[in-house]
């Protein structure tokens, strides 16, 4: 198939195929007389295992630990377990910097008027070249 069906069938567009390829995370689809890329079955199967991936956030990186472990018939769980938890703990640490990214912003927030005053601690706070709010 060529790579818009693949696209549609794997749900990743074809500048993310090419992109993925030429990164070396999937290999290099067949090429037809004509140039074209070919993709068989197996080759949408590992596109839609890494979109699935992506989505819940893996990074490239890891991604191509989990592909090198789907594709070891003699793994153990236990290493793709390790992977999938190294992950949730990621996941937390950006949780725990957007609440502190958040409440930062709340409360310069709350600060502000909100009126047809120009002054506005929002602007002043981000205008400020010792800016430190946490």
């Amino acid at each position: 198939m060529l790579i818009q069906q693949a696209s549609q069938e794997s749900g990743m567009s074809a500048k993310t195929i090419r992109f993925y390829e030429e990164i070396g995370l999937v290999r290099p689809a067949a090429r037809a007389a004509n140039g074209y890329r070919q993709f068989s079955n197996t080759d949408v199967r590992t596109l839609k295992f890494i979109h699935r991936a992506r989505k819940l956030g893996f990074s490239v990186e890891d991604i191509q630990k989990l592909l090198s472990l789907w594709h070891d018939n003699k793994r153990a769980s236990s290493d793709v377990k390790k992977l999938a938890l190294a992950h949730v703990s990621e996941i937390e640490a950006r949780i725990r910097e957007l609440e502190r990214v958040k409440r930062a912003v709340l409360d310069l927030a709350l600060h502000c008027h909100g009126d047809e005053r120009p002054e506005c601690p929002i602007i002043d706070e981000l205008a400020d070249e010792h800016f430190s709010r946490s």
